[in-house]
């Protein structure tokens, strides 16, 4: 349909919103209306401002297609492409020093090299209004034989005023469905998901994350992956966004280095021999890293273990993060600053049991993989009651937990009396204490034997009271450094509870 005509016609949503009655029923409920897709196509090319191109591999080109469909596309669209053929995407983009093409460095090399061509090619003398993007995606679906599901990276770069700086939002994706048909379908569906929510939604990142599933369920589609960046989101906690994506259930499990960018589990844990910690580390204490440090120290002279070939992560449940049901982002990002501040990986995840840490980190490596825990966390999961809701029980989850080449680190603890329990006198269930005789014959359960029995007092729980309550001696109990990054930074409500209390000093005086 030419513009013109288009322009003369009411556009469908208009037409669609004077057919709305004003009338309401007893009973009615508040339905939060969504555009459909062909809407939120239609409204960005009708847009005068917005204007781009589209670069897709690997889906065929789903994603410009909608545009098309809706209508008025010229406005919007100044180039659609895919360099399909491997030796013409080389010389377009560069070579990738791995030799793969679905990869985070891929889709960069495309939106910069899109969004340079636009740059270049359309005068700002000409088009002084004009807010330039760019487009991209690069992925894999099914394969024919429908064992491997494809995966892909979606991103965009774009402009919310002409004179500003391009603004980025980049996503990794994982498809859930069996057919490739569905799946280039489901990729379109995102794509105008993320440049709708990217022009409309921006000043909300976590409803634009939210948006992105619009018209998509979550059995399609897992989003494991989000990073902002660019002048619109300078406040943005990339972290956070990562928490997002756990909370809203887009995705099992996220991690971020120690420099707070998210990076792609399936990237760093792929091959690799794997250790793991859980915790709160709230704080993290002396406790924390001495059990990092011994059990690392173990795991490296393991047979089938290389140093070069280890990756190290603290993992942080969600259960671990939920303060009176909700989950407080604030005391989220304290624990996450702290370990990042200390050089650490740090996983989010919604694993309650510890098999299905171990069945995860299992998608991405087949090497041998260690797990340091205390000794009240190994009683606990050889507690019965976790695993009810499985049809095999409490044997289904060992035989997930151990099945693989895996083995449990324990460090000590002090029971009431003063007395040690190692893997040696700890008291498991009477039912269950032939199954952990096995496991502890079998070399799957090692004491970490050079541990400060000083550290064995040092609870975090006791330490945040402390902090919140502005006493003193809690800096002797965690890592040299990390008690002045939480004055520095008032991680923890440390400066609220000080400034209360000399304010109140302040007052009786």
């Amino acid at each position: 349909m030419p513009l013109e005509t288009l322009l003369l016609s009411p556009p469908k949503f208009i037409l669609m919103k004077s057919m709305v009655t004003d009338i309401k029923v007893r009973g009615d409920k508040v339905i939060e209306q969504i555009p459909s897709i062909k809407d939120k196509a239609l409204r960005i090319n009708l847009n005068e401002s917005i204007y781009g191109t589209f670069a897709e591999i690997g889906a065929g080109q789903e994603t410009v297609r909608n545009f098309f469909r809706a209508g008025a596309s010229s406005g919007t669209i100044a180039k659609a492409m895919s360099a399909y053929d491997k030796d013409f995407s080389d010389a377009i983009y560069g070579v990738e020093e791995d030799g793969r093409y679905v990869t985070e460095s891929r889709l960069r090399k495309m939106l910069t090299h899109e969004i340079n061509l636009v740059e270049q090619r359309l005068s700002r003398d000409k088009h002084p209004n004009k807010l330039f993007f760019s487009y991209a995606n690069t992925v894999a679906t099914i394969d024919f034989a429908k064992q491997y599901k494809g995966h892909g990276w979606v991103g965009i770069v774009y402009q919310v005023e002409p004179d500003e700086d391009y603004n980025e939002i980049i996503l990794h994706i994982r498809f859930k469905e069996n057919d490739a048909k569905l799946q280039q379908e489901t990729l379109g569906i995102l794509g105008v998901n993320l440049i709708y929510g990217a022009f409309y939604k921006y000043n909300d990142p976590k409803k634009l994350l939210r948006y992105l599933y619009d018209h998509l369920d979550k059995d399609q589609l897992e989003i494991d992956t989000v990073n902002f960046s660019g002048p619109r989101f300078a406040n943005v906690d990339n972290r956070l966004m990562s928490l997002q994506l756990v909370k809203n259930g887009m995705t099992d499990a996220v991690m971020f280095g120690p420099d707070g960018k998210n990076i792609l589990p399936a990237a760093v844990l792929y091959k690799k021999n794997i250790l793991a910690l859980r915790g709160s580390f709230r704080p993290v204490t002396k406790v924390n890293m001495d059990m990092y440090e011994e059990s690392y120290n173990m795991f490296i002279k393991e047979n089938k273990v290389a140093e070069d070939n280890t990756f190290v992560v603290f993992e942080i449940t969600l259960s671990n993060l939920k303060a009176e049901g909700e989950i407080d982002e604030r005391d989220f990002l304290d624990r996450a600053e702290l370990l990042c501040k200390l050089g650490k990986n740090v996983m989010i995840s919604n694993f309650q049991e510890y098999f299905k840490v171990v069945e995860y980190f299992s998608n991405y490596s087949k090497a041998r993989m260690g797990l340091a825990m205390g000794v009240n966390n190994l009683i606990e999961i050889f507690d019965e009651k976790y695993y009810r809701h499985l049809s095999g029980g409490i044997l289904e989850a060992f035989g997930k937990l151990f099945y693989r080449d895996l083995k449990v680190y324990l460090y000590p603890m002090k029971d009431e009396s003063g007395n040690i329990i190692t893997s040696e006198n700890l008291k498991v269930h009477p039912r269950m204490k032939e199954l952990y005789k096995f496991f502890k014959f079998n070399g799957k359960v090692i004491d970490i034997k050079d541990y400060d029995e000083k550290n064995l007092n040092i609870f975090s729980r006791k330490i945040l009271k402390m902090i919140c309550r502005g006493e003193s001696g809690w800096e002797d109990m965690l890592p040299e450094g990390t008690a002045d990054i939480i004055k520095k930074e008032k991680l923890f409500s440390y400066a609220c509870e000080v400034d209360f209390k000399e304010k109140q000093t302040e007052e009786i005086n």
